[in-house]
């Protein structure tokens, strides 16, 4: 049962904010006008079902009825207090918000804005270090100048060449150095493509994703009948051939296939009916699986893109330490058998390599050695404020080509966060190998950057 004095206000506002009638509002969630009307003045507590209802309603999370935003704010100064270079005092920290709450806002939100540099920092490090478009691209530039001063060394060095072979040589520096600029102007334009996202772009996959992080992982057109399916003559009715994001046909075809298979599961697992087996069931993912007929990854895709999901923060609301226009609430990884990385949406503190591998511990990999065995397992993040999170994990198998084709894995980790205090086997996880700073873990691939090497 929510008790905090003040959901009822939070209600209130959030119905007069979209402009709802309390009519209107009641009446979609199964209540009388006149209990709403208790409700919004706080004479009657709020169960969590009907809170449940109100948030999936309301567009808005759940946390941000029933606390506001006081626990968000006192959570980003937690994290500030335990990553500063002295010693804060983190039992006052209720104590400095109500008296100084402009500067505890500011302190916030600078905290926010320091861990999302440190995301930027990591991911720039981990694409100069596996991004192959960039690494072809630098290629280019240093063997168009190692061409160019080879060149230029024989016709320097060499006094008595003939003027066929010096005509020869002058054609070669003209030809490498047009090449040179070209290699060089694809390389800054290829660098100046990341001007909106701090850490670029540079594949089809990460063109789909961003087309999917601009609309916090929920597509609206896959909701109901009336949206454009992309295969008529109207242009303005296709979600996928407007988005600016999506540039290259091949990030174009893996919208249009995520868009048909977010339709089917939205009839699947209808908003409304679906949620309410959410409140009901703990959003423990098996049991939904169980109740609907669906596949566990079913359930993880759904979860994770669907806006009233309870633990999901709603418009405007940011994660704690997160800026606001961030992604919050549950996060998804999926992957193939190989272990690439097909869908990376991000949760709060869990950070998601942009190239290369994951952590080999992650249960996203133990999933694929063991095809449909649920797994779920606490996880604490590395990081100099370290995150907990309960995964759940599964894979499956298909036969797209027959049974005698071969055999085609996808699996998936759902993310949602857990209690901040220890938990007995719990799973000390990072985020790749490279930028993880955990010295001593047997898993390890290749020694850390952020880790003295001797």
């Amino acid at each position: 049962m929510v008790r905090a004095a003040l959901t009822g206000t939070r209600i209130r506002a959030r119905r007069a904010q979209l402009g709802l009638k309390q009519a209107e509002l009641a009446r979609a969630i199964g209540v009388s006008p006149a209990y709403l009307n208790l409700i919004e003045h706080n004479r009657r507590p709020v169960s969590d079902r009907l809170l449940t209802a109100l948030a999936g309603t309301l567009d808005i999370g759940a946390a941000a009825l029933a606390e506001g935003a006081e626990p968000t704010l006192f959570e980003a100064l937690r994290e500030a207090a335990g990553t500063g270079p002295g010693t804060a005092e983190a039992d006052r920290i209720e104590d400095f918000a109500g008296r100084y709450p402009g500067w505890a806002a500011l302190l916030a939100e600078r905290q926010g804005r320091v861990l999302a540099l440190e995301r930027t920092i990591e991911a720039l490090t981990e694409r100069l270090a596996h991004d192959p478009q960039l690494s072809a691209s630098l290629h280019e530039v240093l063997s168009a100048v190692t061409s160019i001063r080879s060149t230029a060394a024989i016709l320097a060095e060499t006094e008595d060449i003939e003027p066929e072979w010096r005509a020869r040589f002058h054609g070669n520096l003209r030809d490498d150095s047009e090449r040179l600029a070209e290699a060089a102007e694809a390389l800054v334009g290829y660098l100046d493509a990341g001007t909106e996202r701090e850490t670029g772009l540079s594949s089809p996959q990460e063109e789909f994703e961003a087309w999917l992080a601009a609309q916090e992982f929920h597509l609206a057109a896959a909701e109901g009948p009336g949206t454009g399916t992309g295969t008529g003559t109207d242009p303005a009715a296709d979600p996928v051939a407007t988005a600016p994001e999506l540039a290259s046909a091949g990030s174009r075809a893996l919208a249009r296939a995520w868009l048909e298979r977010a339709r089917a599961e939205a009839r699947a697992l209808p908003r409304a009916p679906f949620l309410q087996a959410v409140a009901e069931t703990g959003g423990d993912p098996g049991l939904l699986a169980g109740r609907f007929g669906v596949s566990p990854l079913v359930v993880f895709r759904r979860l994770a893109g669907l806006p009233g999901v309870p633990g999901q923060a709603g418009p405007g609301q940011a994660a704690p330490g997160q800026p606001a226009g961030g992604q919050a609430g549950p996060g998804l990884v999926l992957c193939d058998g190989a272990g690439a990385l097909t869908l990376r949406k991000p949760a709060e503190g869990f950070t998601l390599p942009r190239f290369g591998a994951g952590c080999p511990i992650w249960p996203l990999y133990q999933a694929l050695s063991r095809p449909g065995t649920a797994i779920r397992a606490t996880l604490e993040m590395a990081g100099r404020v370290p995150r907990r999170f309960r995964a759940y994990a599964w894979c499956e198998a298909s036969y797209p080509a027959g049974f005698d084709g071969p055999q085609v894995l996808e699996a998936g980790m759902l993310l949602l966060p857990a209690e901040a205090a220890r938990a007995p086997g719990e799973l000390p996880v990072g985020p790749t190998c490279r930028i993880c700073p955990r010295s001593g873990c047997p898993a390890r691939r290749e020694p850390s950057i952020l880790t003295d090497a001797g």
